[in-house]
């Protein structure tokens, strides 16, 4: 079995979740996962089917992520694989949602760093055995990058 890295692209000014589920239904669900948490969101979605025609399955009502979402699926090419674009919307407002679709198995990531997918071959296919999300640390947190970081979610509103 070989596996192989897969740089997963990410539009300017969005995030990606990558994930696993295991049904076709998986793309009606995840969109209005998407719909009903976060209105307003600009999303695209594309999930690898495993049986049957094996089509890569989209919906979003952006485009330009759709077809980013299509071109991670069609070059990971791994079966029941979702990579789910977001733009004007934070994985934080629907990763629990997305987490509890009856379909959804596994969240691989959910970034906007670089990202490469680790992608198994073997005789029958391909599968996701994990990801490479952003960099290694660089260093133990002090006192004044704790408190940037504390400021920094007060200032975007996560925290009070």
């Amino acid at each position: 079995m070989d596996i192989h890295p897969v740089r997963l692209d990410i539009p300017a000014d969005c995030n990606l979740v990558a994930g696993q589920a295991h049904f076709i239904k998986t793309v009606e669900d995840l969109a209005e996962l998407v719909v009903t948490s976060v209105p307003g969101a600009r999303f695209g979605l594309a999930f690898c089917e495993a049986s049957g025609p094996c089509l890569i399955r989209t919906e979003g009502n952006d485009p330009e992520l759709v077809a980013a979402a299509v071109s991670n699926a069609e070059r990971v090419a791994a079966g029941h694989a979702f990579f789910l674009l977001l733009r004007g919307a934070y994985p934080i407002n629907l990763l629990n949602a997305v987490k509890q679709c009856p379909e959804v198995c596994q969240v691989f990531c959910a970034t906007a760093n670089p990202v490469v997918a680790l992608v198994a071959q073997a005789d029958q296919g391909r599968g996701v055995v994990g990801v490479v999300d952003g960099s290694s640390p660089r260093g133990v947190e002090d006192d004044r990058s704790r408190q940037e970081r504390r400021d920094f979610l007060r200032q975007i509103g996560y925290k009070r």
